[in-house]
């Protein structure tokens, strides 16, 4: 099976998640999407490891919410096509991205696991640990983020590691970050729109 791993804070999910999402289960034919809630970034401060199994519920509940559209409802995960996994929960910190893909096919060797990320992410992915065996051994696909340009980014890590799969998202960015979000309903606005 081709499984999709997205992996974030998804603090909160919006509708640019929701975007990607759909792109991946519909124009990228992938069977499966593991969306990875990660309690702690140790690449990132201002999110704490603490809300994780609070971020994985809402996760939940914002795949249930779209189960029809994702192939209908799991009793574990609540769709068959995209699961709100909760893998690193259960893991010990830090939440090294290789970690969790390494586990993920040591439970489903069969499964072909790619790794999706935004562009900012591949523009900084020699800072993780590992990132060549994740560049090698699992692929990336890479969606647009503003100021990035993803395909002089994939060209650079192409000529330091050739046998890297890089593969880039022919989809729209949605100029929405959960940051923002965030800092909306702090000042009081109403943000149901923008969430998954």
């Amino acid at each position: 099976m081709r499984a999709a791993v997205y992996s974030g804070s998804f603090n909160p999910l919006h509708i640019g998640h929701l975007a990607i999402i759909r792109y991946l289960v519909n124009e990228a034919g992938f069977e499966r999407v593991h969306l990875v809630v990660s309690p702690k970034n140790p690449l990132k401060e201002g999110i704490s490891s603490s809300t994780g199994q609070e971020r994985h519920k809402a996760a939940l509940e914002a795949v249930a919410r779209h189960a029809g559209e994702f192939g209908g409802t799991d009793p574990e995960y609540g769709s068959r096509k995209v699961i709100a996994d909760g893998i690193e929960l259960a893991m010990p910190e830090p939440h090294y991205t290789i970690r969790t893909l390494d586990a993920m096919k040591a439970a489903h060797p069969d499964d072909t696991f790619t790794l999706v990320m935004g562009a900012d992410n591949l523009a900084d992915i020699r800072r993780w640990r590992d990132y060549k065996r994740i560049l090698t051994e699992y692929g990336v696909m890479a969606y647009p983020r503003k100021g990035f340009d993803l395909h002089s980014i994939r060209r650079s890590l192409m000529e330091e590691i050739p046998d890297s799969r890089i593969d880039i998202m022919d989809a729209a960015n949605v100029d929405i970050s959960s940051t923002e979000i965030r800092e909306a309903i702090a000042q009081g606005k109403d943000m149901s729109g923008y969430l998954m």
